[in-house]
């Protein structure tokens, strides 16, 4: 038995060291435990891919090498082959042909800008009504635009030809176009992996990066009179703009074939992830994948 001050302070200076030894252990324990392993999600869409934007850095796959429609973002190397011209200028302006309303009615109304045949229009206005409505008629436009030929199928067909041979200079090999605009004729396909490469690539224009995160437009077109007609907005499709924190981009698409598609991107922390979801089962779906595949990029980051 200890008595006495003296013993009193030994017990005190015993439960103090025991104090101390405790804390260090417990915090010990706290830094030496390794981080909880990520859990690899399961998404809804047939393909999928997620890569580290910094360095290309594969995060995740799921048949990320299956050609699979793309539905409307083919339109992500439409708008690329566009904006990589040389001497571009974004407000040259284009006279709206009667054409391109044409082919939408011809294809079963297909996503439409609603530019009115005769106004004036810019280029630049054209690859916004491309990229937020998924205008068909803004394609069509834009590959008579910038296709060369005589005749306007000509030109849509060598503009067909610079987003095949864009996609070739990026090592895609199981990436072609047979469109413009995604409707294609048997042979428009992408992967995962390549549409998540060829998104990456036209996130490096400054010009692509301001549209895809823009959620809504309105355009000013002039007229054939030479007044200014002030179109009603354009909302962009991609719905992770305003459900995901971070969303910078990028395309969504969609058809019989395609299904649900979306090619995504998001920055947090200093840290972008950029993939695709292709052929999911329904809008809603398709964001739930992208969601999900982002979250795990981060997570996986850190």
């Amino acid at each position: 038995m200890i008595t006495g001050i003296k013993g009193i302070r030994r017990i005190r200076r015993a439960g103090a060291v025991a104090l101390t030894s405790g804390a260090l252990v417990a915090a010990g324990a706290l830094t030496a435990t390794p981080a909880q392993a990520v859990t690899t999600p399961s998404i809804i869409a047939k393909g999928g891919y997620l890569m580290n934007n910094a360095n290309s850095s594969t995060l995740y796959t799921k048949q990320a090498d299956t050609r699979l429609s793309t539905g409307s973002t083919t339109k992500i190397m439409t708008a690329k082959v566009v904006l990589a011209q040389s001497n571009l200028n974004l407000d040259a302006k284009v006279t709206f042909q009667k054409a391109y309303s044409d082919y939408i009615v011809a294809n079963n109304y297909a996503s439409s800008a609603h530019f009115i045949v005769g106004d004036k229009v810019t280029v630049r206005q054209l690859l916004y009504g491309l990229m937020l409505p998924s205008g068909c008629d803004a394609a069509y436009a834009l590959a008579d635009k910038f296709g060369t030929g005589t005749t306007r199928a000509d030109r849509v067909k060598n503009f067909i030809g610079k987003m095949n041979t864009a996609a070739k200079n990026l090592g895609l090999k199981n990436t072609h176009f047979d469109s413009f605009d995604g409707i294609g004729h048997g042979a428009n396909y992408s992967t995962p992996r390549d549409l998540t490469k060829i998104a990456s690539s036209a996130m490096k224009s400054s010009s692509f990066r301001t549209i895809v995160k823009t959620k809504s437009y309105t355009a000013k077109t002039t007229t054939k009179t030479g007044s200014t007609r002030t179109m009603s907005p354009w909302t962009n499709t991609n719905g992770l703009l305003n459900s995901y924190s971070g969303t910078i981009g990028v395309k969504t698409g969609s058809g019989p074939e395609a299904k649900y598609c979306l090619v995504f991107a998001a920055t947090r922390g200093g840290k972008t992830v950029i993939g695709t979801v292709l052929a999911s089962t329904s809008i809603p779906n398709r964001e739930a994948d992208a969601k999900k595949l982002m979250n795990y990029g981060f997570a996986r980051l850190g």
